[in-house]
Order: C-alpha cells, then sequence, then structure tokens
C-alpha cells in the first residue's frame, strides 16, 4: 500500500482554486465600475465648466478625479490577483479610504476658510470620515496580521 504524500499548507494554498470568492469578485467590479464612472463624470463636470475656474475649484476637481481613478485601478487590480490576499484587498481599500478622506477634509476645510463660512463644521464632519476610515484600516491591519500569523503557525506545525 503506497502512502499518499503529505501536503504542507503552502502546497495547500497553492492548490486553491485560483479564482476570487463571489464576494470579492463582486466589491472588485462595484470598486472598478463606481470608480470610472465617477472619473467620467467629475471629468465630464469639470471639463464643461465655463470660463477660468477657481485655483481651489480646479483642485478640488482634480482631487475627486484622482481619488475615483484610485478606486477603478483598485477594482482592476482585485480582479487581477490569483493569488491568496491575505486581507490585502482590505488594508488597501481601509488606506484608500483613509488617504481620500484626509484629502477632502483639507481641501473642504481650506476652502470653508478661504471663504471665510467657519471650518468647525468642516473639520467636524472631516473627523468623523477621518476617525471612521482610520478604525477600518486599523481592523484591517489587524485581520492581514491574524492571517498571515496563523499561515505561520500552520507552515510551522508541519516542520515537527
Amino acid at each position: 500500500m503506497t502512502e499518499e504524500p503529505r501536503l504542507s499548507a503552502r502546497d495547500l494554498i497553492g492548490r486553491l482554486e485560483p479564482a476570487l470568492s463571489a464576494r470579492v469578485r463582486i466589491r472588485a467590479v462595484t470598486a472598478l465600475l463606481a470608480g470610472a464612472a465617477g472619473a467620467v463624470f467629475v471629468s465630464a463636470l469639470w471639463w464643461t465648466e465655463p470660463g477660468p475656474l477657481p485655483g481651489h475649484t480646479q483642485a478640488a476637481f482634480a482631487l475627486s478625479a484622482v481619488f475615483c481613478l484610485a478606486w477603478a485601478c483598485y477594482g482592476g487590480w482585485l480582479l487581477t490577483r490569483r493569488v491568496p490576499l491575505f486581507a490585502t484587498d482590505r488594508l488597501v481599500a481601509a488606506y484608500l479610504g483613509l488617504v481620500a478622506s484626509l484629502a477632502t477634509t483639507g481641501v473642504v476645510t481650506a476652502v470653508a476658510v478661504q471663504r471665510g463660512t467657519g471650518a468647525g463644521p468642516a473639520l467636524v464632519v472631516g473627523g468623523l470620515l477621518v476617525a471612521l476610515s482610520l478604525t477600518l484600516a486599523v481592523r484591517a491591519h489587524a485581520r492581514r496580521a491574524a492571517l498571515l500569523r496563523r499561515a505561520r503557525e500552520l507552515a510551522g506545525e508541519e516542520d515537527r
């Protein structure tokens, strides 16, 4: 009777189905389509504005378009992954959200101060968004660390 070779954790991971789960695929397609549609919409709105726009308005349009393109790129990147991500996708999305909320808070606060309407409301709402995105980033980092720790534990158990 022949004994089947024992597979290591890395071999098992390598033999996993190379496709993303339906949930991750839906999330990726949503990010790709929403990002692309947002970039097209913001760019079209920007290009069709009459007359010369103030600098802060130009910056706001550019920032919005860049973040939409970043989400579209994230969705495309996620769709092309054929290896286990160990929650890297969540970490990338969380940091993208954190950077977007920080930058948007900064731009909206600067515009509010420039107009003389007061920075208070902009800072409160922006602060809440930054706090939420920071919480998601911390949770994503912890999830990724736990998954990587578990993978190392499984790999270490085989060596015994």
